[in-house]
Order: C-alpha cells, then sequence, then structure tokens
C-alpha cells in the first residue's frame, strides 16, 4: 500500500498541473472505484463506504460525482498521512460543492496519472477527469487502480486546530510527522503509555498517520527496537530518536521518489521510486543485515509481517 513518502510524490507531482485548473468534464468508467462517495442530500442505501455497489447505487453516485465535479475550480492539492485532497472553489452555479474537496485514498494499488487529452487509456482506468489549466492548456487526470481498494470521492472540508481543515472522512487520523504541527512531545508520551508492540502502535493511524509496513519496519530496524518491544519499555530517549530516524526515512524515500516493487505504485507521469534499493529491513527475509551481517528475520503478527535484525533489534 503506498504511505506517506509516495501519497506525497503523487500530490507535489500534481500541484502544478491542477492548482488553478478548471474540471471540464468527468467520466466514470467504474463506479466501484467511488466507495467512499456520497451523493448529495441523501443516503443511496449502502451507507458512507459501502463496498459492494448495486448497480442502481453506482449509476446514482456517478451521476453525482460527475455533476458536481463538472465545472469546479481546483486549489493546491493537501495530504496528511495517506490520505490526499484537492479543495474546491466552485463557481457560484455550484454552491453544492463549495467548501468541499476531491478526495483520493489510493488503497493497495491506486494511481492518479497526468496525460494529454488525447493519450490511449491507461489500464485499469476507473475515472477520467478532464482539466484546462490557465499556464498548462488541457490535460487529463486519469484515477486507475489495479485492486479497486482504492477511491475517490467529494466530501465536505472540516476545520482543525491550530491551522487548516481536513475532509471530514479524515478526521480520525493523526497528523504524521512531516506536519509542521505535529506534537513531538505527544506522541512520544502517547507511544510511552501502551503496552502494545512498537510495530503496532507505529502502525496505528490515531497516533501517527503516513507509516506502513515498510517504514515501521525501516525506522526500527534504524533505532535498533524490535517490533515486538513494548511501548511501556521504550525509554523517553529512544522514542525521541525514532521520531527522529522515521522523518530521515521519509526524507530519503521522498528523495528517490518511494518504494515500487512492482508496477502497481508510480508517480503521476507513470514513473517508479527507487527507495527499494535503500531498503535495510522489508523484504530482505534471509539476507545479511547491512549493520551487522546477520540474517534479517521476518515474523507474522496480527496477520502483518515484521522485517528486523535478531542480533541488531533485540527484545527488552
Amino acid at each position: 500500500m503506498p504511505e506517506l513518502p509516495e501519497v506525497e510524490v503523487v500530490r507535489a507531482g500534481l500541484a502544478p498541473a491542477v492548482t488553478g485548473a478548471r474540471v471540464v468534464a468527468v467520466s466514470v468508467v467504474d463506479p466501484r472505484a467511488l466507495k467512499r462517495h456520497m451523493p448529495l442530500g441523501g443516503d443511496d442505501g449502502l451507507g458512507g463506504h459501502g463496498r459492494t455497489l448495486t448497480a442502481e447505487a453506482g449509476l446514482l453516485r456517478s451521476a453525482d460525482f460527475e455533476r458536481r465535479l463538472t465545472g469546479a475550480v481546483l486549489a493546491a492539492p493537501e495530504r496528511r498521512g495517506k490520505f490526499m485532497w484537492i479543495p474546491i472553489v466552485a463557481p457560484s452555479q455550484q454552491s453544492d460543492v463549495r467548501g468541499a474537496a476531491l478526495l483520493a485514498h489510493l488503497g493497495m494499488s491506486g494511481q492518479l496519472l497526468l496525460r494529454a487529452n488525447d493519450a490511449p487509456d491507461d489500464r485499469h482506468v476507473r475515472i477520467r477527469i478532464w482539466i484546462e489549466h490557465p499556464e498548462h492548456c488541457e490535460l487529463r487526470v486519469d484515477f486507475a487502480d489495479q485492486r479497486l481498494f482504492g477511491s475517490l470521492a467529494l466530501d465536505g472540508l472540516v476545520p482543525t486546530l491550530p491551522s487548516g481543515s481536513i475532509p471530514a472522512q479524515a478526521v480520525h487520523i493523526a497528523r504524521d510527522p512531516l506536519d509542521p504541527y505535529f506534537d513531538d512531545a505527544e506522541f512520544v508520551r502517547r507511544l510511552r503509555s501502551r503496552a502494545t508492540g512498537v510495530k503496532k502502535l507505529l502502525l496505528d493511524q490515531a497516533l501517527v498517520s503516513g507509516v506502513g509496513n515498510i517504514y515501521a519496519d525501516e525506522t526500527l530496524w534504524r533505532s535498533r527496537i524490535h517490533p515486538e518491544t513494548l511501548g511501556t519499555s521504550v525509554s523517553q530517549r529512544g522514542a525521541t530518536a525514532m521520531l527522529g530516524h522515521m522523518r530521515d526515512v521519509f526524507a530519503q524515500a521522498l528523495a528517490e521518489g518511494g518504494t515500487s516493487f512492482d508496477a502497481q505504485y508510480v508517480n503521476v507521469n507513470g514513473q517508479a521510486g527507487y527507495f527499494a534499493h535503500s531498503l535495510h529491513a522489508y523484504g530482505r527475509t534471509g539476507e545479511p543485515c547491512h549493520r551487522c551481517g546477520g540474517p534479517i528475520r521476518r515474523i507474522t503478527f496480527g496477520g502483518r509481517g515484521s522485517h528486523f535484525c535478531p542480533q541488531c533489534q533485540r527484545r527488552r
């Protein structure tokens, strides 16, 4: 699943093309990509995040999404953790999308791709959005998703403290470590107050957002912390250092375009990132540790795998 660096690479790539652009037309090819979208003014009978759409509900969501998004003017894309959204500056005749945003969640294999209008369809395209930019002329934004865990939606924006706003569907997630308002001291306090394995804590999006299996394993390797070490067993100094390592991992991954193990994660131009070549733990089962030479081991808990070095990351 794309994590913070991959979503940030996509956000930064979209920004020059969509900021200030007007949506000329929208085509929903597959309504299943609207699982998070709710038609304005009513329920379609499936609830907010229905995964199995009836034909009738799919048509209703598609028509509502296309109507409300067409003609809207887009602002600069924003992100928190793995969620990304593009605030909408709506024309007066479409007041029903004022104060809303185009919310994107890439899921396992979602892609937002910038294409020329006459470019052939991308494989697994689910939604097409044609835009017109005052400087970049006309472009097409394709939302492609092979495994259909991702989605687009129109969602209302909710003010947040101390600054900014966020789509209502993402208010439950914490700020991420790259957010200027992230509270380091509060993160350390909450992590050290819980008798839960630290790997599981790093994956808790209510504690810190944007971290998945890849970057949790890399952070813990750099911190020399076993993934099953309880949060209550991590010292304040150790937790603070771990947060620093997490930011270092994110910074390097961003510089290298994110992590791509296959063609499912690419940037807006369809290019893969190369941080996979810099991994020290994730996906390296049986290979020698880059620090001590011992074999990297993989364990499973809660249905998730963790990669670590038993010699460098001893459980305390």
